[in-house]
C-alpha cells in the first residue's frame, strides 16, 4: 500500500535550517508530481511546496519562497525539503504526498515536526 514516511524535523532557532526527508513506497515514484504540506496547530493543513514529476520544475506558497527548496531523488523515491532563514510562523508539521496541488493519496504519513523557538 501507499506509505509515505518523514523524517528530519527538530527544534531549531529562528533563523536556522532543516532538511526534510520523505521516503514513498506503495506508487510508482518517477510517475507523479510530489508536494510538501504543513499544518499548524489549530489550522488547516496547507501546501508548502510541489516539485514535478522529472524535477524540473518547482511551485512554493509564497512565504516559503526563497527560503525553501524541493527536491527529489527518483532512484530513492524520495523528496527533500531544504528550509532555510527558519521563521517561529514556519512552527507546523510537515507531510509529503504525491500531487501537485493537493494529496493525492488518502494515507498520509505520521509527519515530522518542526519547530523553531528561541
Amino acid at each position: 500500500q501507499v506509505q509515505f514516511v518523514e523524517s528530519g524535523g527538530g527544534l531549531v532557532q529562528p533563523g536556522g535550517s532543516l532538511r526534510l526527508s520523505c521516503a514513498a513506497s506503495g506508487f510508482t515514484f518517477s510517475s507523479y508530481a510530489m508536494s510538501w504540506y504543513r499544518q499548524a496547530p489549530g489550522k488547516e493543513r496547507e501546501l508548502v511546496a510541489a516539485v514535478r514529476s522529472t524535477g524540473g520544475r518547482t511551485n512554493y506558497y509564497n512565504s516559503v519562497k526563497d527560503r525553501f527548496t524541493i527536491s527529489r531523488d527518483n532512484a530513492k523515491n524520495t523528496v527533500y525539503l531544504q528550509m532555510h532563514s527558519l521563521k517561529p510562523e514556519d512552527t507546523a508539521v510537515y507531510y509529503c504526498n504525491a500531487g501537485w496541488s493537493g494529496g493525492i493519496f488518502d494515507s498520509w504519513g505520521q509527519g515530522t515536526q518542526v519547530t523553531v523557538s528561541s
